[in-house]
């Protein structure tokens, strides 16, 4: 019956999806199938529908829904050319300015929004142009914003952290946050790295130079938007308010910032709220379904096995996680984020903790990363249609210099994966 559940469900999911099925339903049919293997038809959608209600049912969830209004609010409120000129400041004198300013401004909007799509949205439609103007070749500028633009995933604060929080089982929030800034810094140094090659190979120019006084005035100016990460992380780590409660916060502070920065009017609010609602909805039916698909898993026992046949493969943990990270790239390439998350933890978690001893903050990072290169990759990659989109530009364009971008994306997965305190240093040294 194990071995009959995991064909129904990969070949009903594979089906749906080949059909054009949307995944959220795609998911949901395929665990719908699985389950009437076992019970019966009314029992199986009755369970099902329990098991999608009682996902939904966790307070950690509500920061997913500020977040996402945040994120809104950012991307309307001026946010983004504040923190574009704050970067020119910092990285724009070195050799590829453009590209390390476009790395820089995805870390810092990706970190203070939490979003991958809004980031390569917001910043690669002002940096597109410029970099193109410049003499910036418009697919490489394309190639630089979507890769760039998975940083702030890992980078706190971030909604897929707080997903993985809940798949996992309540790991903590705050752990998370703290694990995925030095991952995420040297994903964004890695790029850098790249763009700079590409700079003096191509001979592209620096950024202009500012004088001090100027330098003086960006800086100022950008200070009321760095200081959210500090309002809401700090507010976390000490005790202040929980991670949900700093979603609620981080939506007052950016409302206040964007009307302080007459960006938006009152007038602007309901098309904000009903968009942040529109991407909340989608977001929550993916976790509903993919938590019922969980527990489908988990009654059919897939989970005890993937488990049981990884460890025939090897008993050697670097050669499991090489293959986790290997089935985690794939996965990523085909589904969207947040279903991978919510139905691979709880697949590979157990073996990763029982088995190998890895602690699963560590193991949040990893899987974040992993499909983090997904959103850059056809066919599902969001992030990779907006990147290209916002760039006018044709996806196939963007694969060449996508590619040694891909490179040093993986080469930093790899060493997080085998270096743990990359990943738990900073929890480790805030008591976490």
């Amino acid at each position: 019956m194990e071995t009959l559940g995991i064909f129904v469900l990969v070949i009903s999911f594979i089906i749906f999806l080949a059909i054009g099925v949307p995944i959220a339903f795609s998911i949901g049919l395929a665990a719908l199938l699985t389950l009437l293997l076992s019970v019966g038809a009314l029992p199986a959608v009755t369970t099902l529908a329990q098991q999608m209600a009682t996902g939904l049912d966790s307070f950690a969830l509500l920061a997913i829904p500020f977040f996402i209004l945040a994120g809104q609010l950012m991307n309307r409120g001026g946010i983004a050319i504040r923190l574009i000129s704050f970067a020119k400041v910092l990285v724009g004198r070195l050799p590829g300015g453009l590209a390390f300013v476009n790395v820089l401004a995805n870390m810092l909007f990706g970190a203070i929004s939490g979003s991958a799509a809004a980031s390569a949205s917001a910043i690669g439609s002002i940096m597109g142009p410029e970099m193109e103007k410049s003499g910036y070749d418009k697919n490489f500028s394309a190639a630089i914003n979507i890769t760039s633009a998975t940083t702030g995933l890992s980078i706190p604060p971030s909604n897929i952290l707080i997903v993985y929080s809940l798949a996992s089982g309540g790991a903590s929030i705050t752990a998370l946050f703290l694990a995925g800034y030095i991952p995420g810094i040297l994903t964004g140094v890695a790029l850098m790295i790249v763009g700079a090659v590409f700079a003096v190979r191509k001979k592209y120019p620096l950024c202009e130079k500012y004088t001090f006084r100027q330098s003086v005035k960006i800086f100022i100016q950008a200070i009321p938007s760095l200081m959210l990460l500090v309002v809401v992380i700090g507010g976390i780590i000490a005790g202040v308010f929980t991670a949900t409660e700093a979603s609620a916060v981080a939506v007052l502070y950016c409302f206040i910032l964007a009307m302080a920065y007459k960006e938006i009017s009152l007038s602007d609010l309901p098309g904000i709220l009903l968009k942040s609602v529109g991407t909340t909805a989608i977001v929550l039916l993916l976790v509903a379904t993919s938590m019922g698909l969980s527990w489908v898993m988990s009654y059919q026992n897939i989970p005890q096995g993937v488990s049981n046949a990884l460890l025939s493969v090897s008993g050697n943990p670097m050669i499991i996680l090489l293959i986790i990270n290997f089935i985690l790239l794939f996965v990523g390439v085909f589904m969207d984020m947040t279903p991978a998350v919510l139905i691979f933890t709880p697949i590979f978690l157990p073996v990763v903790t029982s088995q190998l001893g890895m602690d699963p903050i560590h193991f949040g990072i990893i899987m974040v990363m992993n499909l983090s290169v997904g959103l850059c990759t056809p066919p599902v990659g969001s992030v990779l249609f907006i990147g290209c989109s916002v760039a006018n530009t044709k996806i196939e364009n963007v694969i060449k210099p996508l590619l040694p971008m891909f490179v040093v994306m993986i080469i930093t997965l790899l060493l997080v994966t085998y270096v743990p305190e990359l990943s738990l240093w900073l929890p480790h040294a805030f008591g976490f």
